[in-house]
């Protein structure tokens, strides 16, 4: 078996010091496979949101080992770390985080253009993404003028507009109805069969059903890991 994409060994977070210090990990151990779709699921203080954050870079263990392509990322300092988000991680979060004055291309350029990339490269590249999610002819149009299905497609086009290995989405139908919500898990596994590894935190079985794996966590720990072996077919994009 080849190793995973990333390795989560005895992980641990600590918030706080001294009797008010609070134990948001408590040891958790998970392999992630490149190409995988997991679906991270658990009730609120189960420990999910903070094992994401450290997943993607923007937090640190307190204790354990965290292997990314063989490397170990608990040793990286700030600015290695924010090299490794530019070159490798996509986020896409719940409440889309678009610039409100700006147009959807624009936003999707947003980090090809703290990459230092020229202008061409980034509209280029830019209306790629936006074609890959289906909103090229709206390249133009602000976020108020997009409905809430069209902004999370946005957002994923910025999400995946520098080619990232791995796409980390935090409950990214948790604002959207039920049928945007299934337009918008149809794209995320579309995107996973062309080879991005998708993380994704949900606390909708229906949008895990998309998943190929589905990480149950509770009181800090990974509780239990269940495949979808008949996960949803979703749509090519």
């Amino acid at each position: 078996m080849p190793d995973p994409l990333i390795s989560l060994r005895n992980i641990t977070k600590v918030f706080g010091t001294g009797p008010t210090a609070f134990q948001a990990l408590k040891g958790v151990d998970l392999d992630i496979a490149a190409g995988d779709f997991i679906a991270v699921m658990g009730p609120s203080g189960s420990g999910k949101s903070t094992t994401m954050n450290i997943l993607g870079c923007l937090d640190v263990p307190t204790g354990g080992t965290f292997l990314f392509r063989g490397h170990h990322v608990e040793t990286l300092d700030r600015d290695q770390r924010a090299l490794l988000r530019r070159k490798y991680l996509g986020f896409v979060f719940q409440g889309f985080n678009l610039l409100s004055r700006t147009s959807a291309l624009e936003n999707v350029e947003l980090p090809l253009l703290y990459r230092g990339d020229d202008r061409k490269a980034r509209r280029d590249a830019g209306m790629a993404a936006l074609d890959k999610v289906g909103l090229a002819n709206w390249w133009d149009h602000t976020p108020a003028e997009l409905s809430g299905g069209q902004q999370q497609r946005v957002a994923i086009a910025r999400a995946i507009v520098t080619r990232p290995d791995v796409l980390l989405a935090d409950e990214p139908t948790g604002n959207l109805d039920s049928e945007r919500s299934v337009e918008i898990m149809e794209l995320l596994s579309g995107l996973n069969r062309e080879g991005i590894t998708v993380l994704m935190v949900t606390h909708e079985p229906d949008m895990a059903a998309f998943a190929r794996t589905v990480v149950h966590f509770k009181d800090g720990l990974v509780e239990r890991i269940n495949a979808n072996h008949h996960e949803r077919e979703a749509v090519s994009v």
